[in-house]
């Protein structure tokens, strides 16, 4: 305990280096899988292949990784953006078929009605799937979120700052205590992003709430009618 408060300002920037690598794969990871996904549940001939070669990414070890996209983007093999290239793709590989398999859960039979009553394809996705598949693809952005946060650890092997550093500063000079203020740390962090995306997730779908509220009302009254 002396070390964690002798060195709460070395925690406090550590956390906030690893928040700062972690972030932008989500967020990357997200708006790129969306488009695939959509074209793998649009598209059902190319299904297999784009889900099969997005799963195939996820068993890319990281560390040659690390040493492929420098040769690969031309950035230095201890640049910060290594492991942001890295974390995104491991991001796409889990979130495309999340998009695609929530896409396709959405009723044919809704999707049917708003081409009556005019939407365009465009319309139809923005306004109709993409809404009603919003809490299928909000649980696979949390498990990205999650993923994101512990595998961002593995950049200190590659001198990325993080929380991570904690853990390889912590071997090397035998500080139990560092090593295990970076898991507790590493472990709030993406307890932290996972309540976040929960919260954000209440604003911008407030119909699974009401979804919900209404599926309890018709449990109560389910129960209320059976014991009468």
């Amino acid at each position: 305990m002396t070390w964690f408060w002798s060195n709460l300002d070395l925690l406090w920037d550590r956390t906030l280096d690893h928040l700062i690598l972690s972030v932008p794969p989500i967020l990357l990871s997200f708006l790129i899988a969306v488009p695939l996904g959509w074209l793998a549940n649009r598209y059902r001939a190319g299904r297999g292949v784009i889900l099969t070669a997005s799963g195939l990414l996820y068993a890319i070890p990281s560390l040659p990784l690390f040493f492929v996209i420098p040769a690969i983007v031309g950035t230095s093999l201890r640049s910060p953006l290594n492991l942001v290239i890295a974390l995104t793709i491991y991001g796409v590989a889990l979130m495309v078929r999340v998009v695609a398999d929530g896409l396709a859960s959405v009723d044919k039979d809704v999707r049917q009605s708003a081409v009556a009553v005019g939407y365009s394809g465009w319309s139809i996705f923005w306004q109709v799937e993409l809404p009603l598949a919003g809490p299928v693809l909000l649980a696979g952005l949390r498990v990205v979120a999650v993923s994101t946060v512990s595998l961002a650890t593995v950049g200190a092997v590659i001198g990325a700052q993080s929380l991570g550093s904690l853990f390889t500063d912590g071997f090397q000079r035998g500080i139990q205590a560092e090593i295990i203020a970076g898991i507790v740390l590493t472990v709030a962090l993406a307890l932290l992003l996972d309540g976040a995306l929960v919260l954000l997730g209440r604003v911008l779908l407030p119909w699974t709430r009401l979804a919900a509220t209404d599926r309890r009302a018709v449990r109560a009254a389910r129960i209320a009618e059976a014991s009468a």
